[in-house]
């Protein structure tokens, strides 16, 4: 198996150092021999190395570094002044794959770990020397002749650069490796998910339009047990929209925060400047049903996320719920992670919010906000977020593929409830050494990380695993999380579980 990674010991260096004496000096002669059959390069302290492993072998690297001056200072003056409007720059050097290796994939994946890596520092581009035997090579990575070739005899080469841009049209760019994704959304499609967007355009005045609107609409209904309204837009959208019909109660609520989404509730609701106070728990932690009764019982409105994806945690809408009812007050849903996730009734919210991503499983853009009361138009509002205009009607554009893909999805329930149970059920069987912060409900889980994992992260990334690892809430509290919901899981996830098996084994045996 290949797989990427950052180099970090010292068996590695040694192992970089005998491929860079194959290479360099036996292969291109651009070094003096020695007996120790190693070649140490004079910026070796300075370089990062990306490597391809063969298992547990060593079989391509590639080392870059951002220290002044380059070697191609050195060799024809400082760069800028051929190239002036470079941006942050990194110089590309030492590109060597043992000869029983070179079969295309793993230049592929060198190139690939080698992007993501300079993406993540944010290089606008890149300089390299250019063997002049292998200038396809570095033109299938864009990498364009910017002066002179330099040096003499075998061993001559080419100042080169690529940009970001130029990388993105490059034969490399195009012929990437497989990447597989367990982010919480976007969601990649299935050819019958994606099959709508292919499909002639129609317009949201027409009888086919209706058509499909009724049948979703009724989808959703049974689903939820409440009215949809849809809207043209993101989750974010649809909780604005739902908020903002919390200005008009003139009433002091209470807003239930623990976790990410809770704090963006917040956060909305200050925006809106709406009269509340918070009950906050700590990330992961639930809450008590005892606790928060004489809160709602003093509030006018309650908001909460009922599926808290920052932390895997299903709040307990039907304690919450219960307790709205008893006291009066109207209960305001963050459902867009939960709603497809898990089979639950909204017959006792007054307002909750879903959308076409996430869990359904289709492309994000259509938001929903469910409701049971009627809703009048308030002028002072900004007409997109008028609730009161959508109710039996689509007021603004809407796309008709993403409501027919979104309908298509819907088709699969409740058969997909049991999938994704299922898939939850694998993950916590295949991740049991894993740290958790809790049990995870059917579309993500929530790990610790540790210095073992941050390797982890960053070597399964670079070898094209993209956990879901980068945002600023997972960063900051050293989390990072699986999805279960992209359509290919259970292929991914066996990959990455014997990715995971041979990086333990690997570095950990």
């Amino acid at each position: 198996m290949y797989w990427c990674k950052i180099a970090r010991t010292e068996a590695e260096f040694e192992a970089i150092s005998k491929l860079n004496y194959e290479t360099f000096v036996e292969e291109i002669p651009q070094h003096e021999k020695n007996e120790g059959g190693m070649r140490v390069d004079a910026f070796h302290k300075q370089n990062t190395y990306v490597v391809v492993m063969a298992d547990n072998e060593l079989a391509g690297m590639i080392a870059l570094r951002a220290e002044r001056p380059f070697s191609l200072d050195i060799k024809i003056g400082e760069i800028e002044n051929f190239l002036p409007d470079i941006g942050k720059v990194c110089e590309i050097r030492l590109l060597a794959v043992r000869k029983a290796h070179r079969n295309g994939r793993v230049f592929f994946l060198l190139a690939r770990a080698l992007t993501d890596f300079c993406c993540e520092e944010g290089y606008d581009s890149a300089v390299i020397s250019g063997t002049t035997r292998q200038l396809k090579l570095y033109r299938q990575l864009g990498f364009q002749p910017f002066a002179e070739p330099v040096g003499t005899g075998d061993a001559v080469f080419i100042p080169m650069v690529t940009t970001r841009t130029q990388y993105g049209k490059s034969v490399a760019a195009r012929l990437q490796t497989k990447r597989r994704p367990f982010f919480p959304g976007p969601v990649r499609l299935t050819k019958k998910l994606a099959a709508p967007f292919a499909e002639e355009a129609v317009s949201h005045r027409s009888a086919l339009f209706e058509t499909v609107l009724d049948e979703t609409k009724k989808q959703l209904r049974k689903m939820a047990q409440a009215e949809p309204c849809f809207l043209f837009g993101s989750g974010t959208l649809a909780n604005e929209t739902m908020i903002a019909q919390l200005a008009a109660l003139k009433s002091k609520g209470l807003i239930l925060v623990n976790g990410e989404f809770g704090r963006r509730l917040k956060v909305q609701a200050d925006r809106w400047q709406l009269d509340f106070v918070v009950a906050e728990e700590q990330w992961g932690t639930a809450f008590s049903m005892e606790e928060l009764e004489p809160e709602i019982a003093a509030a006018g409105w309650v908001l909460m996320v009922h599926g808290e994806t920052s932390t895997g945690l299903v709040n307990n809408l039907e304690g919450v719920a219960a307790i709205c009812k008893k006291y009066g007050a109207k209960l305001c849903v963050d459902c867009v992670s939960s709603f497809g996730a898990i089979p639950f009734s909204l017959e006792d919210v007054w307002l909750a919010t879903a959308v076409s991503g996430k869990a359904v499983g289709t492309m994000s853009g259509v938001a929903v906000v469910f409701a049971h009361h009627g809703i009048k138009s308030d002028d002072r509002l900004p007409s997109y977020m008028d609730l009161g205009l959508y109710q039996n009607s689509i007021p603004f554009t809407l796309s008709f593929g993403l409501l027919k893909s979104f309908s298509e999805a819907l088709k699969v329930y409740p058969k997909r409830y049991e999938l994704l149970a299922e898939r939850l059920e694998t993950l916590k069987r295949e991740t049991k050494e894993w740290p958790r912060l809790t049990e995870g409900f059917p579309t993500i889980m929530t790990f610790k990380t540790d210095d073992r994992m941050d390797g982890f992260l960053q070597d399964a990334h670079l070898s094209g695993f993209e956990l879901h690892a980068k945002s600023g809430y997972l960063k900051d509290r050293g989390l990072f999380q699986i999805s279960c919901i992209q359509p290919d899981f259970e292929e991914d996830l066996d990959s990455l579980m014997k990715f995971y098996r041979l990086y333990s084994t690997y570095h950990y045996a």
